[in-house]
């Protein structure tokens, strides 16, 4: 039997697959990192995205994408990841499988909103994005943060994350 998305009121599951896999990155998200397990979103693909660090997760038959779901997740926190995952991404609830008791649960994703999108292309390395990226996208991270607690932000986080790499020309990405 699933699990609900929530787990209780105000308590949310969330399956990341990117960026938020690192818990660097969910601590200057979040200021805490929640519990979190291995899990799998089965009839999904994890693309790379032309001129992006980020991956993008589409339904794509047969595929499956590992990741894992965040737990105990508040709706200020949600509003937070809403904000931070900004327009580019829709967010579902989706049936997710737990690596280590193969339990099924709901779970927030974030969807591609473009499903034609001719800029995702082949598969997103999360061990390289570690490697090449995370350094950087934390502290992208940081600035999208510290401007979203001013009382009159207006930047999403896709403006403040081009602002960032404008430096990198597409080909660096």
């Amino acid at each position: 039997m699933a699990a609900a998305a929530g787990g209780g009121v105000g308590q949310h599951n969330v399956f990341v697959y990117g960026s938020l896999m690192a818990d660097e990155v969910v601590s200057v998200l979040l200021a805490r990192v929640p519990p979190s397990s291995h899990a799998l979103l089965p009839n999904h693909h994890r693309f790379s995205i032309k001129g992006r660090v980020y991956p993008a997760i589409l339904p794509v038959e047969s595929k499956d994408v590992h990741g894992k779901v965040v737990r105990g997740i508040t709706d200020a926190e949600l509003e937070i990841i809403d904000n931070f995952e900004d327009v580019e991404y829709v967010r579902k609830t989706v049936q997710i499988s737990l690596l280590d008791t193969a339990e099924k649960l709901f779970a927030e994703a974030y969807i591609w909103g473009n499903q034609d999108d001719p800029d995702l292309y082949g598969e997103w390395d999360f061990e390289e994005w570690k490697k090449v990226r995370m350094k950087d996208f934390i502290e992208m991270t940081r600035a999208f943060m510290d401007y979203s607690v001013e009382p009159e932000a207006k930047s999403t986080r896709v403006e403040t994350y081009q602002s960032f790499y404008k430096q990198d020309s597409p080909s660096d990405i």
